[in-house]
């Protein structure tokens, strides 16, 4: 499972996971998941209360996904508030829990995406997952003139050497 930690709709980050996912398809099945927006923000009152149906589809798309990559921008030098927010209704609950992850920053430029990979493998361990590597990643090293994103042939080699650790 990929899922894109951007609160933007049409995300560099969401197309860094669908170039992925392309690329690799012959030898992983890949299950985008960009609706981070759509769950309601969690507090321990809601989740006593019962889980509301977005929250249950994730939690179920977690659970049943053999790894997990995490691709997020940096907001503030944090995370964006969706992906903490998705984070914390799986922590109680233990989807992530000893699932094996891959967490990606993605950012327009170095040095960007540093505080926003610490707090995300901050947040990881606290839900007990296995993260197995951290993939800094940059978007000025991969946008085409006309926008797109590209994976060139040494982006490629560190995926899928990061794509490695997560089946194994």
């Amino acid at each position: 499972m990929a899922i894109s930690g951007s609160a933007s709709e049409n995300s560099s980050n969401e197309q860094l996971l669908s170039a992925i996912a392309r690329t690799f398809a012959e030898r992983f099945q890949f299950e985008v998941y960009e609706r981070l927006t759509t769950l309601p923000l969690f507090t321990p009152a809601r989740q006593k209360s019962g889980i509301p149906e977005a929250v249950s589809e994730l939690k179920h798309l977690v659970s049943e996904a053999d790894a997990v990559i995490i691709s997020t921008p940096e907001y503030l030098h944090n995370i964006p508030a969706v992906l903490k927010n998705a984070l914390e209704w799986m922590t109680e609950s233990g989807e992530l829990a000893d699932k094996p992850v891959l967490p990606i920053t993605f950012t327009p430029h170095e040095p960007r995406g540093i505080y926003a990979m610490a707090s995300l493998v901050e947040s990881l361990k606290a839900s007990k997952a296995k993260v197995v590597a951290e993939l800094p990643l940059f978007q000025n090293e991969m946008r085409t003139e006309s926008g797109i994103i590209e994976l060139n042939d040494e982006h490629m080699h560190l995926i899928q050497e990061a794509l490695k650790l997560l089946v194994h």
